[in-house]
């Protein structure tokens, strides 16, 4: 029914010229059609009701090829209709006294029904060019934002990094460059969320938690570290928030586990698990680091209040477990703990 309401025949065609032939055939082949409807009827209903199908073929014609068209239809079909149907057959004169009343009286009906309608189609027309305009003025203001968000987090992680090269003391340096990553991870998380705009208010998990760690395994781990993704494959959409939170989590995650679990060069495996959807769904990092043997970030400090906000935001609760085999951390939805 909506493809049906946004059929437009003339609208298709950009000479004018054209156009207006388009209308007129348009408007012909409406009045062909109700010829032809007109004449199977006949056969049980001779005469009867002779202006009737009048009507929804001149609306017909207006709302989908504008007023010329229906003016065709309109002329066309209500003078068949008044020669072939109306009595007397094949001619112009009335049998009956009150006949020629009911021509002006349907005449005029069907020329309200026409106007209306093109009105009506114009009103319409009007309505969807101004909704396009606004969505494509929404969707460039979106995207000179988005322009400003990534130049503001390039500004932010450069001032950093220009701090950085100044200052002496190790420690300093240390949370300069905890914080330049971190910035580099909403970068990231807002690139990924950027890519689904088009999505509406819910994100393809699959596609997107998939990109989140490609991005931060490309640019946190070394080649000696094996780093798996698996995503259920029943994972559809999830709501936006949620889906940015899980983002979000899953890229300091990941960053903490680069920078924390194997040290001097050491190799190993960490893997991201994904399952469920909607209400119901699990997000689990784990490696086979030095687990209780390092220090990472997530314990205390900031990283520690980073992962209660992002579970917050997805209306999750967060767990970490470290062992002298590795360390895991398990996102999971209220409803699977």
């Amino acid at each position: 029914m909506y493809r049906l309401a946004g059929f437009d025949v003339p609208r298709r065609f950009d000479a004018p010229i054209v156009r207006v032939l388009v209308q007129c055939l348009f408007g012909l082949g409406c009045t062909l059609a109700m010829i032809g409807f007109r004449s199977f009827l006949d056969v049980w209903a001779a005469t009867a009701g002779p202006f009737a199908l009048v009507y929804p073929t001149v609306l017909i014609a207006t709302l989908y090829g504008h007023l010329k068209a229906g003016i065709v239809t309109y002329v066309t079909s209500f003078l068949w209709a008044w020669y072939f149907v109306l009595p007397t057959v094949h001619g112009f004169t009335f049998e009956v006294a009150t006949d020629p009343s009911r021509v002006v009286i349907n005449g005029a009906a069907v020329l309200v029904v026409m106007l209306f309608a093109e009105s009506f189609r114009r009103a319409v027309v009007t309505a969807i060019d101004q909704r396009d305009e606004q969505i494509a003025r929404a969707t460039m203001l979106q995207q000179e934002l988005e322009h400003r968000t990534k130049n503001n987090f390039a500004l932010a992680a450069s001032l950093l990094e220009m701090q950085k090269r100044r200052e002496q003391l190790p420690e300093v340096i240390s949370a300069l460059e905890q914080a330049i990553a971190r910035i580099h991870s909403f970068s990231s998380a807002y690139s990924n969320l950027a890519l689904t705009q088009g999505e509406g208010a819910m994100v393809a998990m699959q596609d997107y938690l998939a990109d989140v760690v490609d991005r931060v395994t490309r640019g946190a781990f070394m080649d000696n570290v094996r780093v798996e993704v698996e995503i259920d494959s029943d994972t559809h959409h999830m709501p936006r928030e949620v889906a940015v939170a899980i983002g979000l989590f899953t890229n300091e995650a990941l960053t903490n586990c680069a920078k924390y679990a194997f040290p001097n060069g050491r190799d190993g495996n960490v893997k991201v698990k994904f399952t469920g959807a909607s209400d119901n769904w699990s997000l689990a990092i784990d490696d086979d680091g030095i687990g209780t043997a390092g220090v990472s970030a997530e314990s205390t400090g900031i990283g520690e209040r980073l992962f209660a906000a992002f579970a917050q935001q997805a209306g999750a609760q967060y767990h970490v477990e470290a062992t002298p085999s590795g360390r895991s951390l398990r996102l999971a939805s209220q409803g699977l703990n």
